[in-house]
Formats: structure tokens, sequence, C-alpha cells
């Protein structure tokens, strides 16, 4: 991680991605958010959070993608 990377708490991210902490907890429980740990607390790189969100929008355009062949 660079030096000058931006890192955001649980709920400076919740607002950031406009969702509840437990949405993001749960995410985390499944391993599926990326963020890392200091001490019991959860950080987020802000720019692996966005590639991340990048990653799943191309994921539901895939499956947006494949139904739509599906019905024709």
């Amino acid at each position: 991680m660079r030096p000058d990377a931006k890192v955001i708490t649980v709920g400076e991210l919740a607002e950031y991605l406009r969702v509840h902490r437990s949405t993001l907890y749960r995410l985390l429980r499944k391993q599926q958010l990326p963020g890392f740990k200091i001490g019991s607390d959860w950080r987020f790189n802000v720019e692996a959070i966005d590639r991340w969100r990048m990653q799943q929008d191309a994921v539901l355009n895939e499956m947006s993608e494949e139904d739509t062949e599906n019905v024709l």
C-alpha cells in the first residue's frame, strides 16, 4: 500500500458505499470485501474498494448479458 493511500473505517466506508455497517460486516465474514484489521478494527484502502466495486459491476454486467441471451 502506498504511504499516501487513503484508508477509511467501517463507518466511513458505509457512508461511501451507502450501505449499512452490518452489510459490510457480513461481506467481511464471507471474505468478499477487501479490507484489513488493525487490532480489532477493520480498515479499507479506498483504491482497493474502488477496484472491488468495478469488479462487482463487471460481474453484474456479465450476468445481465447472459440473462438477455437466454431470453432471445
